[in-house]
Protein backbone atom coordinates (compact mmCIF):
# COMPACT_ATOMS: atom_id res chain seq x y z
CA UNK A 1 0.00 0.00 0.00
CA UNK A 2 1.37 3.38 -1.48
CA UNK A 3 -0.06 5.19 1.89
CA UNK A 4 2.60 7.44 2.68
CA UNK A 5 3.80 8.61 -0.49
CA UNK A 6 0.50 9.72 -0.96
CA UNK A 7 0.81 11.36 2.10
CA UNK A 8 4.26 13.18 1.59
CA UNK A 9 2.89 14.64 -1.78
CA UNK A 10 0.02 15.96 -0.07
CA UNK A 11 2.28 17.46 3.05
CA UNK A 12 3.86 19.08 0.18
CA UNK A 13 1.29 20.86 -1.43
CA UNK A 14 0.46 22.31 2.11
CA UNK A 15 3.70 22.98 2.63
CA UNK A 16 4.04 25.81 -0.24
CA UNK A 17 0.37 27.35 1.16
CA UNK A 18 0.79 30.72 1.17
CA UNK A 19 -0.40 30.39 4.72
CA UNK A 20 2.04 27.88 5.85
CA UNK A 21 4.33 29.67 7.82
CA UNK A 22 1.96 30.63 9.77
CA UNK A 23 0.81 27.19 10.74
CA UNK A 24 4.17 26.52 11.33
CA UNK A 25 4.79 29.41 13.65
CA UNK A 26 1.51 28.21 15.33
CA UNK A 27 2.89 24.71 15.38
CA UNK A 28 6.53 25.85 17.11
CA UNK A 29 4.94 28.39 19.72
CA UNK A 30 2.59 25.63 20.01
CA UNK A 31 5.62 22.55 20.92
CA UNK A 32 7.71 24.91 23.37
CA UNK A 33 4.88 25.07 25.78
CA UNK A 34 2.07 21.88 25.54
CA UNK A 35 2.00 20.58 22.28
CA UNK A 36 3.52 17.05 21.30
CA UNK A 37 4.23 17.15 17.69
CA UNK A 38 7.71 18.99 17.13
CA UNK A 39 7.73 21.84 14.18
CA UNK A 40 10.80 19.94 12.22
CA UNK A 41 8.09 17.75 10.68
CA UNK A 42 6.80 21.07 9.06
CA UNK A 43 9.80 22.84 9.05
CA UNK A 44 11.27 19.93 6.72
CA UNK A 45 8.94 19.52 3.80
CA UNK A 46 8.54 23.74 3.58
CA UNK A 47 12.23 23.88 2.99
CA UNK A 48 11.71 21.03 0.30
CA UNK A 49 8.77 23.07 -0.82
CA UNK A 50 10.29 26.55 -1.07
CA UNK A 51 14.49 25.93 -0.75
CA UNK A 52 14.97 29.68 -1.45
CA UNK A 53 12.94 30.30 2.04
CA UNK A 54 15.39 27.88 3.93
CA UNK A 55 16.62 30.47 6.54
CA UNK A 56 13.87 32.66 6.80
CA UNK A 57 11.59 29.22 7.67
CA UNK A 58 14.66 28.35 10.29
CA UNK A 59 14.42 31.93 11.80
CA UNK A 60 10.70 31.89 11.98
CA UNK A 61 10.56 28.45 13.53
CA UNK A 62 13.27 29.08 16.16
CA UNK A 63 11.92 32.89 16.83
CA UNK A 64 7.88 31.24 17.63
CA UNK A 65 9.75 28.23 19.48
CA UNK A 66 11.41 30.82 21.67
CA UNK A 67 8.47 32.55 22.17
CA UNK A 68 6.41 29.58 23.58
CA UNK A 69 9.28 28.49 25.48
CA UNK A 70 8.93 31.96 27.13
CA UNK A 71 4.91 31.00 27.31
CA UNK A 72 6.03 27.58 28.96
CA UNK A 73 8.16 29.33 31.55
CA UNK A 74 5.53 31.41 32.61
CA UNK A 75 3.32 28.73 32.76
CA UNK A 76 5.88 26.99 35.18
CA UNK A 77 6.52 30.30 37.30
CA UNK A 78 2.81 31.83 37.21
CA UNK A 79 0.26 28.58 36.82
CA UNK A 80 2.09 25.73 37.62
CA UNK A 81 -0.58 24.25 39.76
CA UNK A 82 -3.34 25.10 37.32
CA UNK A 83 -2.03 24.22 34.19
CA UNK A 84 1.16 22.67 33.91
CA UNK A 85 0.38 19.18 36.42
CA UNK A 86 -2.54 18.68 34.06
CA UNK A 87 -0.21 18.68 31.43
CA UNK A 88 2.46 16.50 33.13
CA UNK A 89 -0.01 14.11 34.41
CA UNK A 90 -1.34 14.12 30.57
CA UNK A 91 2.03 12.78 29.36
CA UNK A 92 2.90 10.82 32.17
CA UNK A 93 5.95 12.63 32.59
CA UNK A 94 6.49 13.39 36.29
CA UNK A 95 9.27 11.22 36.84
CA UNK A 96 11.46 13.37 34.16
CA UNK A 97 9.56 16.56 35.34
CA UNK A 98 11.31 15.88 39.15
CA UNK A 99 14.43 14.82 37.09
CA UNK A 100 14.76 17.91 35.37
CA UNK A 101 13.56 20.23 38.05
CA UNK A 102 16.76 18.79 40.40
CA UNK A 103 19.27 19.38 37.09
CA UNK A 104 17.49 22.44 36.73
CA UNK A 105 18.96 24.21 40.38
CA UNK A 106 23.15 23.04 39.13
CA UNK A 107 22.79 22.91 35.50
CA UNK A 108 19.97 25.12 34.12
CA UNK A 109 21.54 27.36 30.88
CA UNK A 110 22.96 23.94 30.21
CA UNK A 111 20.29 21.92 30.28
CA UNK A 112 17.78 24.66 28.48
CA UNK A 113 20.50 24.63 25.66
CA UNK A 114 20.86 20.86 25.25
CA UNK A 115 16.81 20.36 25.45
CA UNK A 116 15.90 22.70 22.89
CA UNK A 117 18.91 21.17 20.13
CA UNK A 118 17.51 17.49 21.21
CA UNK A 119 14.63 15.95 20.62
CA UNK A 120 13.82 15.74 24.31
CA UNK A 121 10.30 17.56 24.87
CA UNK A 122 11.49 20.63 25.07
CA UNK A 123 8.05 21.75 27.09
CA UNK A 124 8.94 19.84 29.78
CA UNK A 125 12.10 22.08 30.70
CA UNK A 126 10.49 25.36 29.44
CA UNK A 127 8.14 24.82 32.21
CA UNK A 128 10.75 23.38 34.65
CA UNK A 129 12.69 26.52 34.02
CA UNK A 130 10.14 28.75 35.36
CA UNK A 131 9.47 26.10 38.58
CA UNK A 132 12.93 26.51 39.50
CA UNK A 133 12.71 30.34 38.91
CA UNK A 134 15.74 30.23 36.31
CA UNK A 135 16.82 33.83 35.50
CA UNK A 136 14.46 35.04 32.47
CA UNK A 137 17.57 36.49 29.50
CA UNK A 138 19.67 33.05 30.30
CA UNK A 139 16.19 31.28 29.61
CA UNK A 140 16.27 33.11 26.13
CA UNK A 141 19.79 33.09 25.30
CA UNK A 142 19.88 29.41 25.76
CA UNK A 143 17.13 28.49 23.93
CA UNK A 144 17.69 30.51 20.87
CA UNK A 145 21.20 28.46 20.40
CA UNK A 146 19.72 25.58 20.93
CA UNK A 147 16.66 26.12 18.80
CA UNK A 148 18.38 27.89 16.64
CA UNK A 149 21.27 25.69 16.13
CA UNK A 150 17.93 22.73 15.92
CA UNK A 151 16.15 24.44 13.22
CA UNK A 152 18.76 25.89 11.38
CA UNK A 153 20.94 22.49 10.65
CA UNK A 154 17.14 20.93 9.77
CA UNK A 155 16.53 23.91 7.44
CA UNK A 156 20.52 23.47 5.93
CA UNK A 157 20.29 19.46 5.55
CA UNK A 158 17.49 19.82 3.57
CA UNK A 159 18.35 22.74 1.99
CA UNK A 160 21.96 20.70 0.46
CA UNK A 161 20.18 17.92 -0.42
CA UNK A 162 17.93 19.53 -2.56
CA UNK A 163 16.51 17.71 -5.10
CA UNK A 164 18.19 14.84 -4.62
CA UNK A 165 16.97 14.64 -1.28
CA UNK A 166 13.13 15.02 -1.65
CA UNK A 167 13.48 12.45 -4.88
CA UNK A 168 15.06 10.14 -2.24
CA UNK A 169 12.21 10.78 0.10
CA UNK A 170 9.91 10.20 -2.10
CA UNK A 171 10.84 7.25 -3.27
CA UNK A 172 11.08 5.77 0.11
CA UNK A 173 8.42 7.44 1.33
CA UNK A 174 6.24 3.96 2.14
CA UNK A 175 9.21 2.07 3.21
CA UNK A 176 10.20 4.75 5.91
CA UNK A 177 6.79 5.17 7.14
CA UNK A 178 5.73 1.49 7.22
CA UNK A 179 9.01 0.91 9.41
CA UNK A 180 8.21 3.54 11.70
CA UNK A 181 4.23 2.27 12.21
CA UNK A 182 6.23 -1.07 12.84
CA UNK A 183 8.53 0.53 15.34
CA UNK A 184 5.70 2.52 17.34
CA UNK A 185 3.76 -1.09 17.53
CA UNK A 186 6.90 -2.79 19.04
CA UNK A 187 7.69 0.24 21.29
CA UNK A 188 4.13 0.39 22.76
CA UNK A 189 4.13 -3.27 22.99
CA UNK A 190 6.95 -3.37 24.98
CA UNK A 191 5.98 -0.63 27.19
CA UNK A 192 2.47 -2.40 27.85
CA UNK A 193 3.94 -5.46 27.90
Amino acid sequence: MRIFSRLYDLVLTWAAHPKAPRYLAALSFAESSFFPIPPDVMLAPMVLAQRQRAWLLAALTTFWSVAGGVAGYCIGMFLFRLVAEPIIEFYDAQMAFDAALTQFRTHGIWIVFLAGFTPIPYKLFTISAGLASMGLLPFVAASLVGRGARFFLVAGLIYAGGERFQTQLRRYADGIGWAIVAIAVVAIIFFYA
